[in-house]
C-alpha cells in the first residue's frame, strides 16, 4: 500500500491551502464578530474559487464539477477544515450528490446552476423530534390529483436563509416505515412555505440554522426526487457522505491546523526562562493530538478507498465520524490549556475553534448513535471494521 501523495494531490493540497491564506483567512475575523459575510464578497471568492477548478469538485465533471474520487475528494475537504464553516460554503460550494438522482429536467433546472454557482440548496431532513432518527420524521406529503400537498415543519436547518432552494424529506405512505419517505425539491418562496427564525448557536458564526414550516404547499409530479418511497435510502447516502466529507474529513484538517498553530506557540511562549515547547507535560500534549490525528488521517484514506473500489461503508463511516469528531474535540482542548489563558480569550482563534468544534459530536449523528450501528454491524458480521484482513476476504 503507498500512502504518499502523487503530484496531482500535492497541488491539490497547496491549491486550496494556498487560497485559504490568502483569501478566506482574511475573513475569519470579520464573520465572527458581524455574524455574516457580505454577499458581494461571497460571490467575489467563489469566483476565485472557479477560477482555480476548486468549486463543487465532489460533482461529476459532465454536469461542471471537479469529478475528483472519493479519496481526492476527501483530501480537498481535509484542507476545507482549515477555515470557517461559512467561507468553505461560498468558496468551495455545498453542493450535494442527491441531486445526481434527478430526472434529466431537475438536472437541468438545480443540479447544474448549482455547480457553476448560480443557485444554492441546503438538504432539510431533521425536524424537533427527527435529529439522529432520520426515520422518525412527521412531515407529510399527501399526494393530490397531480401532485402533491406537503404540511409539516424542519429545524436546524443550514444555510437555509442563503439557499434559495432546498431538498425536504417527507412521509408519503405512513403505513410503510422506512419505505414510506420521499424527497422533494421546494423553491424558496412556494406559497405555504416559510422559513423561520434562524437559532442562533454557540459557534459557527455566519451560516443560519432556521426552522421551515409547510402549509398546505401545493408541488407538482416533477418535484418528487428520485422514486416514492426512496427518500429515506437517499437522505442516509447523503448523510453519509456528509460524514465523511464535512465532519470527518475537515476534523483531521482542522486539527492538523490546530497543532500545526500549538507547535509554534509552544516554541515561541517562554516560561521560567524556556519555551514551554521544552517542558514535558507540554510535550505530551503535543504528541498525543499528532498521533490522534494520524490516525484519523488514515482511517479517512482507508474508507475513502474501500468507497471508490465500490464497497458499502456505512459501518466504517460511522466509526470514523466518531473517531475524528471526538478526536479534534480532544486537540482543540488541549490546544486551549497550552496556550493558557490566550487560549480563553477572544483577541485569538483557540477559543473560536474550541467552540466550533464540539457540533461535530452531535450534528449528522450523535457519537452515541454511531456506535450503536457499528456495534450493529459488527453484531450482523462485519468485522472488517476491526480486522482488516477479514475486510479483504
Amino acid at each position: 500500500m503507498d500512502f504518499s501523495l502523487s503530484e496531482e494531490q500535492h497541488l491539490l493540497v497547496s491549491s486550496i491551502r494556498g487560497f485559504i491564506e490568502s483569501e478566506l483567512r482574511p475573513l475569519e475575523e470579520g464573520i465572527e464578530k458581524t455574524g455574516r459575510l457580505a454577499d458581494d464578497v461571497a460571490s467575489e471568492i467563489r469566483a476565485k474559487s472557479q477560477e482555480l477548478g476548486l468549486y463543487a469538485v465532489n460533482i461529476p465533471t459532465k454536469y461542471g464539477g471537479g469529478g475528483l474520487s472519493v479519496l481526492d475528494w476527501m483530501i480537498a475537504e481535509e484542507q476545507f477544515g482549515r477555515t470557517s464553516d461559512i467561507l468553505v460554503r461560498r468558496a468551495f460550494g455545498n453542493v450535494y450528490e442527491i441531486l445526481l438522482e434527478g430526472t434529466d429536467a431537475q438536472i437541468e433546472t438545480y443540479l447544474i446552476p448549482a455547480v457553476r454557482g448560480d443557485r444554492t440548496f441546503s438538504v432539510a431532513f431533521t425536524e424537533p423530534e427527527a435529529g439522529s432518527d432520520a426515520a422518525a420524521i412527521k412531515t407529510r406529503a399527501v399526494r393530490k390529483n397531480d401532485g402533491w400537498v406537503l404540511n409539516g415543519s424542519k429545524h436546524f436547518i443550514s444555510d437555509g436563509l442563503y439557499s434559495d432552494f432546498f431538498i425536504v424529506t417527507a412521509v408519503t405512505n405512513p403505513d410503510a416505515g422506512a419505505r414510506g419517505i420521499s424527497t422533494f425539491i421546494l423553491d424558496k418562496g412556494l406559497a405555504g412555505f416559510t422559513v423561520g427564525r434562524d437559532q442562533p448557536m454557540m459557534g459557527l458564526k455566519g451560516t443560519s440554522h432556521v426552522e421551515m414550516h409547510f402549509e398546505n404547499v401545493k408541488l407538482n409530479e416533477g418535484c418528487l426526487l428520485g422514486k416514492e418511497g426512496q427518500g429515506l435510502k437517499l437522505a442516509l447516502a447523503t448523510l453519509g457522505r456528509v460524514r465523511l466529507a464535512q465532519v470527518s474529513a475537515r476534523a483531521v484538517g482542522r486539527g492538523s491546523m490546530i497543532l500545526d498553530s500549538c507547535l509554534r506557540y509552544s516554541k515561541d511562549r517562554r516560561q521560567f526562562g524556556s519555551p514551554i515547547g521544552e517542558f514535558q507535560m507540554i510535550q505530551h500534549m503535543l504528541a498525543d493530538s499528532a498521533m490522534e490525528i494520524n490516525a484519523c488521517r488514515l482511517a479517512l484514506w482507508q474508507t475513502a478507498s474501500r468507497i471508490d473500489a465500490g464497497e458499502e461503508a456505512r459501518g466504517a463511516i460511522s466509526m470514523l465520524k466518531v473517531q475524528a469528531s471526538e478526536m479534534l474535540g480532544r486537540v482543540v482542548d488541549r490546544a486551549v490549556q497550552i496556550y493558557g489563558g490566550a487560549g480563553y480569550c477572544c483577541d485569538l482563534p483557540i477559543e473560536r475553534y474550541y467552540r466550533d468544534a464540539r457540533i461535530a459530536r452531535i450534528y449528522d449523528g450523535t457519537s452515541e448513535i454511531h456506535r450503536m450501528v457499528m456495534a450493529r454491524q459488527m453484531m450482523k458480521g462485519d468485522v472488517g471494521l476491526f480486522d482488516i484482513y477479514e475486510q479483504a476476504r
